[in-house]
Order: structure tokens, then sequence, then C-alpha cells
């Protein structure tokens, strides 16, 4: 069993505006800690209903400790499950996506409709009952094209999240894209390290020239401009006459902000040029700013008017974390006609790849005996700091909920 009374203790030694103790980046117990009361408690964006484009289209990983699947039953709707045979345990279906008519566990080819439901137990007694083994299900929810996922049986409140992205986002058309590109790694440090490497700015400006290009890397907070605030205001009004609204929106576990570009740049690319031809927004001729909306405890996505980008991390280890990352465009849209992949997908390239530097590197010193929690710098890591509060939140309210 997780150390519950180890990791309160860290907890406790939590300094606020500093990093974490060194023992929450670090232990076993603190890494399944995580999966418990992190990762098994919190809406995830696992994809797009893109990736789920007919009946019988499935999405397979892992959330935590928890195998899970993603279906389109026949009626076209969506529904979540742990992906656990109910026989024995076996999971049912590889991890990944794909497309089946049914899903068949392959040890004893027990048999599920999409639905869930038990249709095909081979040999079982004259008494067993299919009704009693249908898939055991999770909370599975969309908002404009996304598919959020939670395994708890008291998952977060989600309304209010979908209410507000749902307007905004609509314009995107996520409901006409396709999946143009993904890639998936392994960064060899704690998901937490991971995460407020992704949560901050600070480091970009000299760490990644080429998103700096077109990435306001001088913005304070979510996306605060400062003295520079009449153009984010002469930004705003433009965007409010061509029907898109900016936001900013939050509550604790996810925010949400549409926000200009560099002056030139119309997309976040190695140039600032658009990478596809066949928009996804066409208001504005495509000149408006990324629309970014970020969810704790592991994601953020950027949907500019040609593509999406979305990336997201998943605890492998204490000292391993997946880092995955997923490129939409306009199901219309042709590669090698309407966009160059290697245009569309090289600057996130990049960056992902010198964040991997980063924040392996940052693991070697944090595992150092000369390591002590540093300070945040209010205005460049507040984004940070945030995460690193919403962290100890939550697994503070974890453990008063178990243990009083």
């Amino acid at each position: 069993m997780t150390d519950h009374a180890r990791v309160r203790t860290l907890l406790a030694e939590r300094r606020a505006g500093h990093t974490l103790p060194q023992g929450l980046y670090l232990g076993a117990d603190a890494f399944a800690f995580d999966l418990e009361a992190i990762f098994e408690r919190s809406w995830l964006l696992i994809g797009f209903e893109a990736e789920l484009p007919r009946p019988g289209s499935h999405l397979a990983l892992s959330v935590g400790r928890a195998p899970i699947v993603v279906t389109r039953a026949r009626d076209g709707r969506l529904h979540g499950f742990h992906n656990t045979c109910r026989h024995r345990g076996s999971r049912i279906v590889a991890e990944g996506r794909g497309a089946s008519a049914r899903l068949v566990c392959p040890y004893h080819r027990w048999t599920y409709e999409l639905s869930g439901e038990l249709v095909s137990a081979p040999r079982m007694a004259d008494d067993f009952q299919p009704c009693d083994h249908g898939l055991k299900p999770i909370r599975a929810e969309t908002c404009a094209g996304g598919v959020y996922v939670c395994v708890a049986d008291d998952a977060p409140p989600f309304e209010t999240f979908r209410a507000t992205l749902a307007p905004l986002l609509a314009p995107h058309r996520l409901e006409d894209a396709k999946l143009a590109h993904e890639v998936q790694f392994v960064e060899r440090a704690n998901w937490k390290l991971a995460m407020e490497n992704a949560r901050e700015c600070y480091h970009c400006a000299t760490s990644h020239p080429e998103l700096a290009l077109t990435f306001p890397t001088g913005v304070s907070a979510n996306f605060d401009y400062g003295e520079d605030a009449r153009r984010q205001q002469a930004y705003n009004t433009r965007m409010a006459s061509l029907g898109l609204g900016v936001g900013p929106a939050e509550e604790a576990w996810w925010q949400v902000i549409r926000f200009p570009l560099n002056e030139g740049c119309q997309s976040m690319t190695m140039d600032g040029k658009t990478a596809v031809r066949r928009l996804m927004v066409e208001a504005g001729g495509g000149d408006i700013g990324s629309l970014r909306w970020a969810i704790e405890p592991n994601g953020f996505v950027h949907a500019t008017a040609d593509f999406l980008f979305m990336f997201n991390v998943m605890p492998l280890a204490p000292r391993e974390t997946l880092v995955t990352g997923k490129w939409l465009v306009h199901k219309d849209a042709v590669e090698g006609v309407d966009y160059d992949l290697t245009h569309l997908t090289e600057l996130w390239n990049r960056t992902n790849q010198q964040d991997l530097a980063l924040v392996e590197n940052n693991q070697l010193g944090v595992e150092s005996p000369g390591y002590t929690p540093g300070p945040y710098c209010a205005d460049a890591e507040a984004l940070t700091m945030r995460f690193t509060d919403w962290y100890c939140a939550a697994a503070g309210a974890y453990l008063e909920a178990r243990h009083g």
C-alpha cells in the first residue's frame, strides 16, 4: 500500500511559492500516490472525437494503474470502460486506436458489445448470467470535439468547463477535423517536472528561439501583456468583431484564453505562416492568434486557425514520463497538397525535444543531495506555481477524505 503518512509529511514541508520537496519528485511512494490520488481522480483529455470517426472505433490507453478504452457504439455514442475482461481480468484491446464490430478478449474470447454488454462467454454454466458481467464503465465526456475521461466514481464537476470551452472552441470545427500526426516519447524525469516546465515560458526566450518567433514569451500569468495592454485590447476588440470569444476563464483544474501571437504571425510554425491551406477557422483570414486551454494535471492545447496541437504527459515510473503530441487539421486537407507535414510539426517537435533535455537535466539536479526547494518567479512562473498549488491542494484533499 502507498505510504500516505510519508506523502502527508512531504506536503506539509512545502513552502508557499516554492518548488516541491525532493521526495515528491523521486520516491516510489509519491509516484504511487500520484497515480491513486491525482491521475485516477482527475478529468484527462485523452484525444479527440476525430480519432473515433465511426461506429466500431476505439481508443485505448492507461490512466495511472487503469487500462481504459473508449468506444463509439453502433448508435454513434461514446462509452468509456475499464479495459479489463470480466472473466479473469485480461486486458481486452491493445493500447492505441483500432476498430472492430465488438470487443473480444484475446484470452478466452469473451465478447462485448461496444456499449459494454457481455454477449458471448463460451462454455460457461447454464445458470451463468451475462448481464452481470458487462464491462465496468468509467466517466467519458466530450466537449467541442475533445474526449475526456475520469476513472473515479465521484469525478469533479464537468459542466462549467464544457459550457465555457465549447463556445470558444466551436469556431474551430473539430467535428470536421482529422488527426494528421502523433508523436510519443519518454522523458527520463518525474511527470511533475515535465508539467512545471510546460506551464512556464521563463526559459523560452533562450531555450526555444524558434517558439519565441511566434509565441509571446514575455507575457506573465495567464497571458497578461502588462504595459502592452493596448495591443491585447485591440486584439480582443477585433476578435469580438469576428464573433470569436477570448475569455479568459478558469476554475481550479482548468483555464482557457484566446491570445494574439507575435506581430506578423498567423500560426505557431517555424516561420509564423499558416501551415495548412485548408483552414479550420476562416474568420479574419486566419489571423486569429491561438486558443489555449490547459487542464490539470497533465496537458495543454493550442488551436490556431489552421491546426490544433495537443500536449500531454502520463507518468510511467517515478523517473519516466510519456509525452504525447497530436496535430489535428481540417478533414479535407490533403498532405502534400494543402500542407507539408514537416512545416506543420517542426516547431512543436523542436520545442518538445528542447524541453526533453531541460526536464531530464532538471531531474538530475533534483536528485542531488544539494537540492532544496527554490522560489518561483511570481511573474514568469505564475502558471507553474498555480500547477504546484493545485497539486498540493488536490493531494491534501484526497488525504483528508481518506484519513481525516
